[in-house]
C-alpha cells in the first residue's frame, strides 16, 4: 500500500542527509515501512527502510537531533 503523505514529514535518512518523506509504502506485516523521501542538499528521492529514517531535532517537543550513525 502507498500513502501520500500532506503535508510531507521532515525526516533523517542515514547516509543521505536531511529530507522530507512524501509518501511511506507499507508491504505487510514481514516487512519494513519503506520512507519515499526527498533528499534537501541534493534532490533526489530515495525510498529508505524504516532502520534508516529517524525524525528530525524538534526543540518544542524536546526531542535532540538524532544520531544517524547508529541507525542500519
Amino acid at each position: 500500500m502507498f500513502t501520500q503523505l500532506n503535508p510531507p514529514i521532515p525526516l533523517t535518512v542515514t547516509d543521505r542527509g536531511d529530507g522530507f518523506a512524501i509518501g511511506v509504502i507499507d508491504y505487510g506485516q514481514e516487512h519494513n515501512l519503506i520512507w519515499v523521501t526527498v533528499i534537501t542538499a541534493t534532490g533526489e528521492i530515495w525510498c529508505a527502510p524504516n532502520p534508516s529514517v529517524r525524525g528530525v531535532m524538534n526543540w518544542t517537543m524536546g526531542r535532540p537531533r538524532p544520531a544517524t550513525d547508529s541507525a542500519h
